[in-house]
């Protein structure tokens, strides 16, 4: 076997693992979705108490992103990663048995130990490919499926929920999780940081509470009329102490989690900052606004949850993921800065568009917003920010950027559902008819969309694509992350 053809072997190998171990972890983040009504019903529980089960995965999730990432740079990021798998596995098989809500509180929080899947994956897939479109195209298809496994997952949940119970759903996540595991391990090589440093476990703890009660205020925050607010400001008042410890922590180590003149860095702040508003700008309107139009009974479509599915969700996915590789390509030619923000444009006019289609009866028009969104969006905005998260990484520690960025994310879900919520219900009408409060929802997404794409311009190039370099590879003497 030639030197190149088994490259590719190596590469079809990897690739095949880790889409394994992303599918694995995006089936646990929405193939539950559908079945959230049928948990209500077999645990004889409430809509608000199942909610707080899918809030503990998303918190979970986003907090072990924050230190996992790292600690694969120090001790493996095969070992960490297949570790993760095993216990989203066995937190599947515990949730397929809960004979309680309580129970499955706890499964999802097992669950969502495996928040930094992508990452991880992205970090390993940077290490064995060198060339920048391959790197990239490869990427978007990583990226691409975190987006949603073309809506096949979110339909597959609510038929195996319908026919078998909610079990049937955490049973089929436990049989991926453990296809995944065997894969990565029998597929994938191990690979760690040029520079092996102690894991600063002291810094993960302030870091961890500040981001964790910050999550937890924004869901609180979510509630609106509901949420009791004197918890919401103590909780922001926790997370920005812990905040100010962790600063004080990690000036003080030898081997700090995040050396806080990282932080400081524009690649850092400027690019966690375009994630966050980015994703405040988009995910809710996607996932709340225009679903809940699509069914409105009364200036809306009326269509069914399923049949709202199939115009909105679906195919918003299948568009990412058709999309992402062909973005991924495209960045490694023209750049991950300039594509990003030729996304996010695109999305800034996708949701404006969606303007006209509240009020009529358009089903092609809610069919065609949905598809602009998964192209600019899912398929080129998500996979360019994921993708400069692992880019943007130094080279001394390649864990930290990627796992602060999937926490960026998570905390931009978050803060999406509180602000556009609140905006939809200040200008919805007091008898609640209309459309005024639907046009409100999107007008904010635009708005905030319009703010994360005058960040974008902030984030510097990455210098290793620009000039070639990869991991292991000499770093040219100028190639410092310069401005587009």
């Amino acid at each position: 076997m030639s030197e190149t053809t088994q490259r590719r072997v190596n590469v079809a190998a990897l690739m095949t693992a880790l889409l394994a171990a992303c599918t694995a972890f995006q089936l646990n983040a929405s193939m539950l979705s559908p079945a959230l009504v049928t948990i209500e019903e077999e645990l004889n529980t409430t809509s608000a108490a199942v909610a707080l089960t899918q809030t503990a995965f998303f918190t979970s999730a986003a907090l072990f992103s924050l230190f996992l990432p790292r600690l694969g740079d120090i001790i493996g990021r095969k070992k960490v990663l297949g570790g993760m798998l095993v216990v989203l596995t066995i937190g599947s098989v515990v949730a397929a048995l809960a004979p309680s809500i309580e129970v499955l509180f706890i499964a999802r929080l097992i669950q969502g130990v495996s928040g930094p899947t992508v990452a991880l994956s992205l970090i390993m897939l940077r290490v064995e490919i060198h060339e920048p479109r391959l790197l990239g195209t490869l990427m978007g298809v990583i990226a691409a499926v975190n987006g949603g496994i073309a809506g096949v997952d979110a339909i597959a949940g609510g038929y195996l929920a319908q026919n078998h119970g909610f079990a049937s759903v955490f049973w089929v996540m436990a049989l991926v999780g453990a296809v995944a595991s065997t894969l990565l391990i029998l597929m994938a090589s191990d690979s760690t940081a040029e520079k092996k440093e102690k894991m600063d476990w002291v810094g993960v703890v302030p870091l961890v509470i500040s981001v964790g009660t910050l999550l937890t205020a924004f869901n609180e925050a979510g509630k609106l009329a509901e949420a009791n607010w004197p918890l919401v400001i103590g909780l922001i008042v926790i997370a920005v102490i812990a905040f100010a410890v962790f600063w004080k922590v990690e000036n003080r180590s030898d081997h700090p989690l995040v050396a806080t003149h990282l932080l400081k860095q524009r690649s850092t702040w400027a690019l966690l900052l375009s994630t966050v508003l980015t994703m405040t700008g988009v995910f809710a309107v996607m996932n709340g606004i225009l679903p809940a139009l699509a069914q409105d009974n009364i200036v809306g479509f009326g269509m069914g949850a399923e049949e709202s599915a199939w115009w909105t969700i679906t195919p918003y996915a299948i568009a990412g993921l058709i999309i992402g590789p062909f973005a991924g390509r495209l960045a490694g030619t023209w750049g991950y800065g300039k594509v990003l923000r030729i996304g996010t444009i695109g999305s800034v006019i996708a949701l404006a568009l969606m303007l006209p289609v509240v009020g009529s009866d358009s089903k092609l028009g809610l069919l065609a917003v949905s598809v602009l969104v998964g192209i600019t969006y899912a398929g080129i905005g998500n996979v360019m920010l994921s993708g400069l998260g692992v880019m943007l990484s130094p080279k001394e520690n390649p864990g930290f950027l990627p796992g602060l960025n999937a926490g960026a994310f998570n905390l931009g879900a978050g803060l999406s559902f509180a602000v556009i919520y609140a905006a939809k219900t200040a200008t919805t009408a007091t008898d609640g008819s209309g459309t005024e409060g639907y046009y409100g929802g999107i007008i904010a997404g635009v708005v905030i969309l319009g703010l994360a794409l005058a960040v974008s311009f902030l984030i510097p190039k990455p210098a290793e694509v620009e000039t070639g370099n990869h991991p292991g590879a000499p770093v040219a003497a100028d190639a410092e992350p310069v401005l587009r």
